[in-house]
């Protein structure tokens, strides 16, 4: 899956590292747009469905027909005119899409394996939906998490994180090729197919260095029994991996599986746009409606509200309060959960309670080492206290867990690359299409200003102001979760060298 690169034209698409080149100049495609001409240049000459375009470009969720035609449209206005004046993207009416014109794959040197860690390492690929109902596939993938969850919390095991995992969704590869990408030894597969209030479940453990299969099973269970199904495949695995079997604290497990599905579907949109987490915010109020004793949407709730911040420029009062207020009440329902605890110390920390921040960030690590976004939510917190050092290193571990991660990872790195006064690395870090270039931008031009590229940092600023108009340095500073004045002065400099409003 690494390192395929496809040239065409004046134009280079490498799918993995997010970027389009034209004559080597970067081209700014959206998310969306790479997406897409991913899949069309993927399968050139062949033409594509509409549903299976907005399925590569919109995953696990539904979207008018009118969003992949604005798409389109905005692809075919960045690529311009083939050499001949014909199009790259023709239109297949009332069907799809093709991509018209000759590629040439490139595959450039192969990613160097990532080292095994010391103690077992599993990923956990993404559960096959084997039934006729396309609707199922949500129910698949909330199988493939839980049981990425519940092997997380097993402080003997090493497991990769969930956006990873989904990297290898629908791909076609052979096991030891995805154990090397991710550095794992195991990798456990299956699939399941859930009618009629039952549940059909097929799991199998690999050793990818040897290629044996260490355990296999099928499970034939009525649909209410789906969580105690989690926890015997779980409890396999840790005996075959570990030789014993020490089961985890309890979770807290929904009462209603509607409710379920919807937390499955709104994880999905968590990290994405302002229009998709609205959509999230819909899906987990009725989910709260539905179950109210069930932890799991509260918590994603206040991480809705999170993101709402993150997507107008700055956090309200009303919208602290109320993320603060959901995140306790998921911990209160489920103290053993880390993601909770993590989120709860994340916004703790965002009001300046450090102490208490603190607390639950080490209780999350406790329950679940290797939740992976716990780590990156803490080296944000420690770069702000003035710990840089071991923030890099909290980030780094973070990556480490979650080799292909969602996109606010690498705004946590750029911004502790800028404190640690790596100015250059930075730069190459928040220029990556998966920050999106949003809220990214303002330590993206903070580290031109620091390098004297003064004209770059002015142009990033504008860029930003336009998706964040009221941002100030002086709300910034207050709002942010700085312990330590240096570092705080560090920031405002670069700030100020850029040209962001006062």
């Amino acid at each position: 899956m690494q390192g395929s690169r496809f040239a065409f034209g004046p134009f280079v698409l490498d799918p993995d590292a997010g970027t389009l080149l034209r004559n080597d100049d970067p081209v700014a495609v959206g998310h969306r747009g790479l997406k897409l001409l991913a899949a069309l240049v993927g399968r050139p000459g062949e033409i594509l469905g509409k549903a299976e375009l907005m399925d590569a470009a919109w995953p696990g969720t539904a979207v008018e027909e009118g969003n992949l035609t604005v798409q389109i449209a905005q692809l075919r206005k960045l690529l311009g005119p083939a050499a001949d004046g014909g199009e790259w993207i023709s239109t297949v009416p009332r069907v799809g899409y093709r991509f018209t014109r000759a590629i040439e794959q490139l595959n450039g040197a192969k990613r160097k394996p990532l080292p095994l860690p010391s103690k077992p390492s599993i990923a956990v690929l993404p559960f096959v939906n084997i039934s006729n109902d396309p609707e199922q596939e949500s129910f698949a993938d909330g199988l493939t998490e839980d049981l990425i969850t519940d092997l997380s919390r097993v402080s003997g095991l090493f497991v990769i994180a969930r956006n990873s995992a989904f990297a290898y969704k629908g791909k076609a590869m052979d096991v030891r090729g995805i154990a090397e990408d991710l550095g794992v030894r195991y990798l456990l597969e299956g699939s399941a197919r859930r009618a009629a209030g039952h549940v059909r479940i097929n799991a199998q453990l690999v050793d990818a260095v040897s290629g044996e299969h260490l355990w296999a099973e099928r499970f034939d269970r009525s649909l209410e029994d789906i969580f105690a199904v989690q926890d015997e495949v779980t409890g396999k695995i840790v005996e075959a991996l570990l030789g014993r079997l020490r089961a985890p604290p309890s979770r807290n497990r929904p009462n209603n599986l509607e409710a379920y599905d919807l937390c499955v579907r709104a994880r999905k949109l968590m990290d994405d746009s302002p229009q998709t987490a609205q959509e999230a915010h819909l899906m987990l109020t009725r989910a709260v409606s539905l179950d109210p004793g069930y932890a799991e949407p509260y918590r994603w709730l206040a991480m809705n509200h999170w993101m709402g911040w993150v997507h107008s420029g700055g956090p309200t009062e009303a919208n602290r309060s109320v993320a603060l207020e959901l995140a306790r009440k998921a911990v209160a329902l489920d103290p053993n959960d880390a993601g909770s605890r993590w989120v709860l110390a994340y916004l703790l920390a965002y009001e300046h309670s450090f102490d208490e921040a603190d607390r639950e960030f080490a209780k999350a690590i406790e329950l679940d080492p290797n939740e992976a976004d716990t780590w990156a939510a803490l080296s944000d917190v420690a770069v702000l206290a003035g710990r840089v050092e071991e923030g890099l290193e909290h980030i780094h571990k973070a990556f480490r867990l979650n080799p292909f991660p969602p996109s606010w990872y690498y705004l946590t790195l750029g911004q502790a690359q800028y404190a640690a006064g790596e100015y250059d690395a930075a730069v190459a870090t928040l220029r990556r299409e998966e920050t999106y270039r949003r809220s990214s931008r303002r330590f993206l031009a903070a580290s031109l200003a620091q390098l004297g590229r003064l004209d770059e940092a002015r142009a990033e600023v504008e860029l930003f102001l336009v998706g964040n108009p009221k941002f100030t340095i002086r709300h910034w500073a207050e709002t942010e979760p700085f312990r330590d004045a240096a570092t705080l002065e560090h920031f405002v400099d670069g700030y100020r060298k850029a040209g962001l409003p006062e």
